[in-house]
């Protein structure tokens, strides 16, 4: 029986449609005669969801008693019986009630798709369980309920249902998500435009991964290996010389041309050879290329073009930046170079782009060695020499009449052993030697044409022939592995370097630490895998690598290779096994992954801890703000009542008017602290809504000056002046609060100055005071929410005013900065943007301007 076909609806949060999508799906295929059933959906009270279900056949669901209380959950077994051709289960990550037949709901999911039923569910980004920790630190929020990323992974169709974080809101705040007693909650919680937009960039990044997952599966199970133009990524080869900090920028400035253009620099050194590059360049261009957006990559590879145009092909790159060699004319005898080959092997799917600089024809400095590995070409090179020569140089000197004699002969044969040691190693050169021993006897030692050998002296002489000729290839084979002794150290040591200069920059991306893994090893997949105790089952704490194609790697033992990291802890790699001596570098990866793990889980607790710091000290201030300065005018107010509804005292007209005047002035103060702490909630949540439109100033600023006492403000408001672009309510509320602080600072008898001004396309409303000031490290801080500064008495204010006017000028699309008075005092300067209705009139400049 064939598997069933698992499509999922992903979304971003909660209430951007997925469920409704799916209703709608399952609709569409009723209508073209599918038989579908809904084994699960939850509409959660949703009217519109709600309506979506009829029409559908329902599974009758199973109910479960748990504490008391009963639950319904998907009945696997009446699923199963009525074996539909397409089942719709909602909420995949859904964990089922203690008693039910599965833990989980994708289990559940599972056997319907195991007994050959197509299954159509839905999830949200927060619940894949590698993104726990990062949605933690952005919504401050622990998902319990998870779902490994393999399941998802796995299905045949995933489709993104987007929203923008506005829509998603208004949706909230007009009842379509929940209930109209949870929105407000909702809003200024989890719902925050911030977290919103943080979960869809999630999403959307996830989604792509995995469409990048697509291609490169189907690419690599038809054999495709040209490029495929999706989207341009542009791959820098870099030497490690001083040209690459050009090669960098210009490859940013070719990706700044397209939108979705990736730069990815990478560095090959070879592993048969000590390298020239620079640690200290490489490490400046590393950091040049994440400066700019792109990434950087260290690869191993013994043919520096093949390497780097496998490592292009394999990112699906598009275009690959390389620089002028570095050559001078005569060096170009040992090659045509990394650029002409590169450009020649690339084929039509790769443009290759030489770019000129500084360093050009300047020359590269001392030669690279090489190693000891030996290609085939030059081990059978080694094996005609050493075998293949003695035979011809036989022939030739035999052919002779006067041969240069046997001394002589002997140098020449010594000369092909020693050749042959230098091309092919040591197993050639031994042969040559057993080789030329036997052809010098036959040969060149009486008498010829036998074995037999009559003169002592020869017998010494081919004696001291073959040891010579053995201690040759000796000497040369050791030192050639000593040659590639070295050279695995100096790469060893590069890339622990590296690892080490991660470190000392605070990297603290697991992802990008494990791709580095990856592509050090040439391995298909990394994984480091992680379990609470001895007896719980691993899970995946981060991942980089194609699918697994097959085989799931879920445990150390899947893998080819595998790292412990403590007891609870082990870094899996799949593609290929490890030689012996790779695992040291190994090891130091995987401390380091485990330690950019504790790093990432620590920095989340610190957010967290700084975000309750942040609400402690705001929930203190409040409770200082109720505790004071609102409980100070209500018993001024209650004690005037008091006093007026008392019937032991006659009280006065005069009098009377007074107590009123005190309890409507207590009253006002009220009002102004309340609608303060409405105003900054509405901020903190993101919910103000400035209705703009054109207006002149002259029309609101003195509306806005009536809880000021007369004559304390001088206005000047030239009637010259453009209309701008506001809400005249914020604006109002923003100019009140700033003139009211304004005065509260200004000395007795020192009027404030509110002037209005036109600068281009702007409009600077100033609110000038001629009190004490404020330094300019605390500039900033006064507008923040609960802060008073200096020794004001309490019941002056809860320290919101000036926060809440910032915030309204901001959601109008205008600045609040403050500035020193000249002479003295604090001048607010707020800045609006100038309506197109009236141009505005520009000031008349003096011919010269000195400063």
């Amino acid at each position: 029986m064939a598997r069933g076909k698992l499509r999922i609806y992903l979304g971003a949060a909660p209430g951007v449609g997925k469920t409704y999508a799916m209703l709608s799906e399952a609709h569409r295929r009723v209508e073209r005669g599918t038989d579908i059933a809904v084994a699960f959906v939850e509409h959660h009270g949703r009217p519109r969801t709600e309506v979506m279900l009829h029409g559908l056949e329902q599974i009758q669901r199973r109910e479960l008693t748990y504490r008391g209380s009963v639950f319904t959950e998907m009945d696997v077994d009446a699923a199963l019986e009525r074996k539909p051709a397409v089942a719709l289960v909602d909420e995949l990550a859904h964990t089922n009630v203690p008693g039910s037949r599965n833990a989980k709901r994708w289990q559940d999911i599972e056997e319907l798709l195991e007994a050959g039923i197509d299954v159509i569910s839905t999830v949200n980004i927060q619940h894949l369980e590698s993104l726990g920790d990062v949605v933690e630190s952005i919504t401050g929020v622990r998902q319990r309920e998870t779902v490994p990323d393999e399941v998802v992974r796995r299905a045949d169709q995933i489709e993104l249902v987007d929203m923008s974080p506005q829509a998603i809101r208004r949706r909230m705040a007009h009842g379509n998500i929940y209930q109209p007693d949870k929105v407000d909650a909702a809003l200024s919680n989890y719902f925050r435009p911030g977290n919103l937009t943080a979960l869809r960039e999630l999403a959307l990044l996830w989604v792509a991964d995995r469409v990048d997952e697509y291609l490169q599966e189907y690419r690599a199970e038809h054999s495709i290996r040209s490029t495929w133009q999706a989207r341009e990524r542009i791959v820098v080869g870099l030497t490690g010389g001083p040209e690459g900090r050009t090669l960098i920028r210009r490859a940013a400035r070719m990706a700044a041309k397209g939108s979705g253009s990736e730069v990815l620099a990478v560095y090959i050194a070879r592993s048969d050879g000590l390298t020239s590059a620079s640690p200290k360049e490489l490490a400046v261009q590393r950091t040049l290329v994440e400066d700019l957006g792109g990434t950087f990559h260290h690869v191993i590879g013994d043919d520096i073009p093949s390497a780097l145009l496998e490592f292009a092909r394999g990112v699906n790159a598009t275009q690959i930046v390389l620089g002028s060699s570095r050559r001078k004319t005569w060096q170009y005898v040992f090659g045509p170079g990394v650029g002409a080959t590169v450009a020649r092997e690339s084929g039509p799917d790769l443009d290759v782009h030489i770019v000129t600089h500084e360093e050009v024809a300047k020359g590269r400095g001392l030669p690279v060695t090489r190693g000891a590995r030996l290609g085939r070409a030059r081990i059978i090179a080694g094996w005609l020499v050493g075998v293949v020569g003695p035979a011809l140089l036989s022939l030739l000197l035999s052919g002779l009449a006067n041969g240069p004699g046997l001394a002589n002969d002997v140098l020449l044969f010594l000369f092909l052993t020693v050749v042959a040691a230098l091309l092919g190693g040591q197993l050639p050169a031994l042969a040559s030697a057993a080789v030329g021993s036997l052809l010098l006897n036959f040969y060149f030692t009486p008498p010829t044409h036998t074995l037999t050998i009559s003169d002592p002296q020869n017998i010494v002489a081919i004696a001291i022939f073959f040891a010579v000729a053995v201690s040759v290839a000796s000497v040369v084979d050791l030192a050639a592995r000593r040659t590639h002794q070295a050279a695995r150290l100096r790469a060893e040591s590069e890339i622990l370097s590296f690892l080490a200069g991660s470190v000392l920059r605070g990297e603290t991306t697991l992802s990008a630490l494990l791709e580095r893994v990856r592509e050090t090893f040439g391995m298909d997949t990394v994984a480091l895998l992680e379990r609470r105790s001895d007896v719980d089952p691993w899970t995946c704490a981060g991942r980089a690598g194609g699918p697994d194609k097959g085989r799931p790697l879920l445990r150390p033992e899947d893998a080819d290779v595998d790292m412990p990291v403590g007891d609870h802890m082990a870094l899996a790699l799949t593609g290929r096994v490890l030689p012996a001596e790779d695992r040291r570098v190994l090891a130091a990866f995987a401390a380091q992954a485990a330690v950019v793990l504790d790093r990432q889980r620590l920095v989340g607790e610190a957010e967290r801890a700084r975000e309750l710091a942040e609400g402690n000290r705001i929930r203190t201030a409040l409770l200082a703000a109720v505790s004071h300065d609102l409980r100070t005018p209500l018993a001024s107010i209650k004690a005037s009542v008091t006093s007026l509804r008392s019937d032991d005292v006659a009280w006065s007209p005069q009098d009377e008017a007074e107590l009123l005047a005190g309890i409507e002035a207590g009253a006002d103060r009220l009002d102004h602290l309340v609608g303060n702490l409405l105003d900054m909630s509405r901020l903190q949540t993101g919910t103000v809504t400035p209705l703009i439109r054109e207006i002149d100033l002259d029309e609101v600023v003195p509306m806005a000056l009536g809880g000021v006492p007369e004559g304390s403000v001088t206005l000047d408001i030239p009637e010259e002046l453009p209309m701008v672009a506001v809400d005249p309510g914020l604006l109002e509320r923003s100019v009140a609060n700033l003139v009211e602080n304004a005065v509260k600072y200004s000395p007795d008898g020192e009027a404030v100055l509110v002037a209005a001004s036109a600068l281009g396309d702007r409009v600077e409303l100033r609110i000038a005071d001629r009190g004490p000031g404020v330094p300019d490290s605390a500039k900033d801080r006064i507008f923040e929410p609960f802060q008073r500064y200096g020794d004001v008495p309490r019941g002056a204010g809860v320290g919101l005013g000036l926060a809440v006017a910032r915030g309204f000028a901001e959601a109008m699309g205008g600045t609040l900065a403050a500035e020193d008075t000249p002479g003295g005092g604090m001048t607010m300067v707020l800045t609006l943007r100038a309506a197109g209705g009236r141009p505005p009139v520009r000031p008349d400049l003096p011919a010269q301007v000195t400063t």
